[in-house]
């Protein structure tokens, strides 16, 4: 299960979404792409519900999300216990949600990230293990006030 993921874009973050599913592939994972299958206008909380379901139902460790700016595929996915969601805009952002958060959904905003920058966040979210310790506390907290 450690080198599966699943995705889903809105049409805003097709693009984004083509370009994280190579740079998984050149990893050597296992991708299921839940859509959006094209740049024609969808609705982006159908993609990211897809999404957190499957990692919140354990059939996915983790998952990605992606949409114009990642705002609303990251509120949606958060609506769903036991995900923590984490929107990331710079690479450190990324190693920091994992390394404090241990974040299993990566959101990006597809038309405000540039592509570089993705494969940086993208290459620090998989590759950055969860420290536990101190942070558990914390990352359990997040976990029980979560509403479904």
């Amino acid at each position: 299960m450690k080198n599966r993921l699943i995705i889903g874009s809105d049409h805003a973050g097709f693009e984004a979404k083509e370009l994280v599913k190579c740079e998984l592939a050149a990893r050597g994972f296992e991708v299921e792409d839940v859509g959006a299958y094209s740049t024609d206008s969808v609705d982006y909380p159908e993609f990211a519900a897809r999404v957190a379901r499957a990692v919140q139902a354990g059939e996915y460790r983790r998952g990605i999300v992606i949409c114009g700016t990642g705002i609303g595929v990251s509120i949606t996915a958060n609506r769903f216990r036991g995900i923590r969601c984490s929107l990331c805009i710079t690479p450190e952002m990324a190693r920091m949600t994992r390394l404090h958060n241990d974040s299993n959904v990566l959101a990006i905003g597809g038309r405000i990230t540039a592509p570089e920058t993705i494969k940086e966040i993208l290459a620090l979210w998989l590759d950055t293990e969860y420290e536990g310790g101190r942070h558990q506390k914390r990352v359990d907290m997040i976990d029980e006030v979560s509403c479904n």
